[in-house]
């Protein structure tokens, strides 16, 4: 099984860590972004399904996931 990066498989996608994410939580959380998408996952299952956002939605959600 193969995916594509959310540009149309022109270059990887670089995944970022949570800095909620830790050694001691079960929780993992990544995120990638590109211009039209940002891309989250569960870094246990990273070829598991992925949650696509656009920026703009992302934006709006990150002051909820971040407590502020």
């Amino acid at each position: 099984m193969s995916f594509k990066s959310a540009d149309g498989g022109r270059a990887p996608l670089e995944w970022i860590k949570s800095s909620y994410s830790g050694a001691d939580t079960p929780s993992c959380v990544e995120v990638a972004a590109r211009p039209a998408a940002v891309l989250v996952r569960d870094s246990k299952n990273p070829q598991g399904p992925r949650l696509t956002l656009a920026p703009r939605a992302w934006t709006t959600f990150l002051p909820y996931a971040s407590g502020s």
